[in-house]
């Protein structure tokens, strides 16, 4: 039997990558989504819930599409 002399793979190493890699894309899509939702249903936006959604959901799938979606939406409110 042969000692781990490096320690267990897949131990806190592993949980600190799900934890940054998966758990604040969530939060932060979430985050956002209620942020845009309203924010353009302040303003007056008829579609705020689609906005928010398209943030919310690329945000949480694809962090950079998400990104660029909120770009999208602060580039284009009145």
């Amino acid at each position: 039997m042969v000692p781990l002399q490096f320690g267990f793979p897949g131990g806190i190493e592993l949980l600190v990558f799900f934890g940054f890699f998966l758990v604040v894309p969530v939060v932060l899509g979430f985050v956002l989504a209620y942020w845009v939702y309203t924010d353009a249903d302040g303003r007056g936006d008829e579609n705020a819930a689609l906005w928010a959604l398209a943030v919310g959901v690329l945000l949480i799938t694809t962090f950079f599409g998400g990104l660029l979606a909120f770009a999208v939406y602060i580039w284009q409110r009145e």
